[in-house]
């Protein structure tokens, strides 16, 4: 505890999401007094053309009281 779910769109190098993951960790880590080996951190890649299916419905619009941060967009399709 606690696992953590990216979802971003594909593109990023293995160096640019190994870089995001430490930073994550350690924050996560300071913040909450955790060690390293509690946190896991999983990436997954969404095309941008099903973006508004597979996360922002289901993850944003359908569980908006447990965000902590609102994105400022809306996608496509959506507005």
């Amino acid at each position: 505890m606690p696992h953590i779910i990216i979802k971003m769109y594909p593109g990023r190098t293995e160096e640019k999401k190994r870089k995001m993951v430490d930073n994550i960790v350690e924050t996560v880590g300071e913040a909450l007094e955790l060690e390293d080996s509690t946190i896991s951190v999983a990436i997954e890649e969404v095309e941008k053309g099903k973006w508004a299916d597979i996360v922002y419905k289901p993850d944003i619009i359908d569980k908006a009281d447990s965000l902590y941060k609102k994105p400022g967009y809306v996608p496509p399709g959506l507005k």
